[in-house]
């Protein structure tokens, strides 16, 4: 994933010496990047990735689970989260080495759309079979892949007798019980400020999964115009609306994580509405003029009533 991790656990001791405990929780890590970094060339997605034709290949239960939760997503949001999207993002110059020397033209966005859309992958639960409808099409898990490790690292130390502790994978956090003062878990949000790091509020929570998006850190100006990292995968071209962070609370991770991205391509208006339907706890950052506005789902405001700050 290409990332890194920080575990807390408030116990008065552990059951097993941290060491032994770091070496089982770095082995898990292991297998999930070996179905889900695209970094590793031997992984389950990059032997998809790299496969030019349209037959059924067998993969993991694991993998294919993942991809079911974000083919599901994709469906709810109509296209707007899509693990297909790295074509397009690369085309922008915000892939793995981040390089802007020239904005692609029309017919180079035209070419890549043709390939990206997860209506170009079919699977099969129960075969534990995918396969490709276009021969071109490339999955990145990128999006849901961080959010579903930090669920699994979660489940694993829970599985050893631990039930006060935080869980956090390249900034995805899932937490339970209480911290090491016996008292709830303090999560700050940042402020989406692009010049400053600063926190806009702290949250106090338990028994939950955070993830927050934002387009204020990764972005490029050319000519006056700022474009985003964040790609629509219907239309191919970075997001132009206000929205400059979300935050989602959810049971899981990995729903948590994938959320969050879909939000920061829906903006704050669509989002708003797909979120209280759904009945998800989501924080929209807005961008007012120089000033930043909060937009809370009820479900949001229900979690975090008199426990922010």
């Amino acid at each position: 994933m290409g990332t890194t991790y920080h575990i807390t656990i408030a116990a008065d001791q552990l059951n097993e010496t941290q060491e032994s405990l770091k070496k089982t929780i770095d082995l898990r890590l292991v297998e999930i990047n070996q179905s889900f970094s695209t970094y590793i060339g031997s992984s389950e997605v990059s032997v998809f990735n790299d496969s030019k034709d349209q037959q059924w290949h067998k993969k993991s239960k694991e993998f294919i689970n993942v991809l079911a939760h974000a083919q599901n997503i994709s469906d709810i949001t109509e296209g707007a989260y899509d693990i297909t999207v790295g074509p397009l993002v690369n085309l922008w110059g915000f892939g793995p080495t981040f390089n802007v020397d020239e904005m692609p033209t029309e017919v180079q966005i035209k070419e890549v759309l043709a390939s990206v859309g997860y209506q170009n992958i079919a699977y099969n639960l129960d075969t534990l079979e995918i396969k490709k409808l276009n021969d071109k099409v490339y999955i990145d898990f990128s999006s849901i892949a961080k959010g579903y490790a930090v669920d699994e690292i979660a489940e694993l130390i829970e599985s050893r007798g631990y039930s006060n502790y935080m869980v956090e994978i390249g900034g995805e956090m899932r937490l339970r019980g209480k911290n090491a003062q016996n008292t709830l878990w303090r999560i700050a949000i940042e402020k989406p400020d692009s010049k400053n790091r600063s926190i806009h509020r702290v949250l106090k929570v338990s028994d939950t999964a955070i993830a927050t998006s934002g387009d204020y850190r990764n972005f490029f100006e050319k000519d006056g115009v700022r474009f985003s990292h964040t790609i629509n995968p219907t239309n191919g071209q970075p997001v132009q609306h206000k929205l400059a962070s979300v935050t989602v609370l959810a049971e899981n991770s990995m729903k948590a994580d994938a959320w969050a991205t879909a939000f920061m391509v829906l903006g704050h208006k669509k989002g708003y509405d797909l979120a209280v339907y759904n009945r998800l706890a989501v924080l929209f950052l807005v961008k007012d003029g120089d000033s930043i506005r909060e937009i809370a789902t009820p479900e949001f405001t229900l979690m975090t009533q008199g426990l922010s700050s």
